[in-house]
């Protein structure tokens, strides 16, 4: 069997959700779209489900997918509902929903429900994606809470630029939120942070937080946290030198001949490369961890394989095993060099079978 391999540490999610959990002082909604960032829903919903307050997902379809395999936990739909067949499902499931555009509110108001529902109400409070308008906003929630049907309102928003801690548009979104929901009724749960708003914004932390990235240990902050020094890398993308190729002097590796030799050089061929998730731009120098000691990429990144260097490693050799990112070698380090993002990288995990390991 090909070595390439992902782990996925179970312990280290629910470390994560833990963490995210006691930063927010109220309930987190574990986020799991995109089978859980490339990690597996449903396997990560089962770890989670036990202490988890609750699941955000992109759609329907991936709400389904939680609940025909046993999920009962409430579930978040994020961006809501698309067009009327999906509510009877909705309501059939028992999913919690956000509702973002004057189109939707007009659907649930022809809606004749027979359970009730939790809406989340989102607001747009300066990224300009989803959400109501500020003007938007309070009519559209009194014409909710007018639906006897309706049995909780939750007021949201999201940020657009939470990773950048010295920018003031966080601080301006959350002045806008604020003023927005003034005049809904007291006590009325709101939600505003993400992974980094949750890290970075203690201002944004109110009665539900929605961890998304930084439960599988990653993320995407410009400087330095606290909290985020304690998340614990959840997937190890790993596997082995297949072959070992001794070069002189002036040997051009891989395709395009983009890296030289500038030493006599042991070359190991790793098999995994970009049609596994391996950012095909990682440039030479990239770092690896070969048999639990430092190394580096050099060459191009092909489909199938992958190139690194051997010679300060002399007990290396077929069979060694190099770790692409995990707990030794962040993934956001390795999206920086490729021109990526943790987020691109994870959710991009393909063809390489995953192993779950359980504390």
């Amino acid at each position: 069997m090909r070595p390439a391999r992902a782990s996925i540490d179970l312990d280290a999610l629910r470390h994560n959700y833990r963490h995210a959990r006691a930063l927010g002082g109220g309930r987190a909604l574990a986020v799991v779209k995109a089978d859980a960032y490339g990690h597996g829903a449903v396997a990560c919903a089962r770890a989670l489900e036990p202490e988890a307050d609750g699941f955000g997902v992109a759609c329907l379809e991936e709400a389904l997918e939680l609940r025909e395999a046993g999920i009962r936990t409430p579930i978040l739909l994020l961006e809501g509902f698309f067009d009327a067949y999906e509510l009877a499902s909705i309501e059939r499931h028992e999913l919690w929903t956000v509702v973002a555009s004057p189109w939707q509110v007009d659907m649930l108001e022809r809606h004749h429900a027979t359970r009730p529902w939790r809406v989340w109400l989102k607001l747009d409070s300066g990224m300009h994606r989803l959400g109501l308008s500020p003007a938007e906003y309070l009519p559209a929630w009194r014409r909710l809470q007018a639906l006897p049907w309706i049995d909780t309102l939750v007021a949201m928003t999201h940020f657009a630029r939470a990773d950048e801690l010295s920018h003031a548009g966080t601080g301006g979104q959350i002045a806008v939120f604020d003023a927005a929901v003034s005049q809904l009724p007291a006590g009325t749960p709101a939600s505003l942070s993400n992974s980094a708003a949750l890290m970075a914004w203690p201002a944004a932390r109110r009665d539900w937080v929605r961890p998304g990235l930084m439960l599988y240990g990653s993320h995407m902050l410009d400087a330095p946290r606290a909290e985020a020094d304690a998340l614990r890398a959840v997937m190890t993308l790993e596997s082995q030198v297949i072959s070992v190729r001794e070069l002189d002097v002036g040997q051009q590796i891989g395709y395009g001949g983009t890296f030289t030799t500038t030493r006599p050089t042991r070359v190991g061929v790793v098999a995994g490369g970009y049609a596994d998730g391996y950012p095909q731009y990682a440039s030479a120098g990239t770092p690896v961890v070969i048999d639990g000691r430092a190394g580096e990429l050099i060459g191009r990144v092909s489909m199938d394989m992958l190139t690194v260097d051997l010679t300060d490693h002399p007990q290396a050799g077929v069979g060694s095993t190099i770790e692409l990112w995990g707990p030794r070698l962040p993934v956001a380090e390795v999206a920086a060099r490729g021109a990526s993002s943790p987020y691109r990288l994870l959710t991009g995990l393909k063809r390489v079978p995953r192993r779950y390991i359980c504390a």
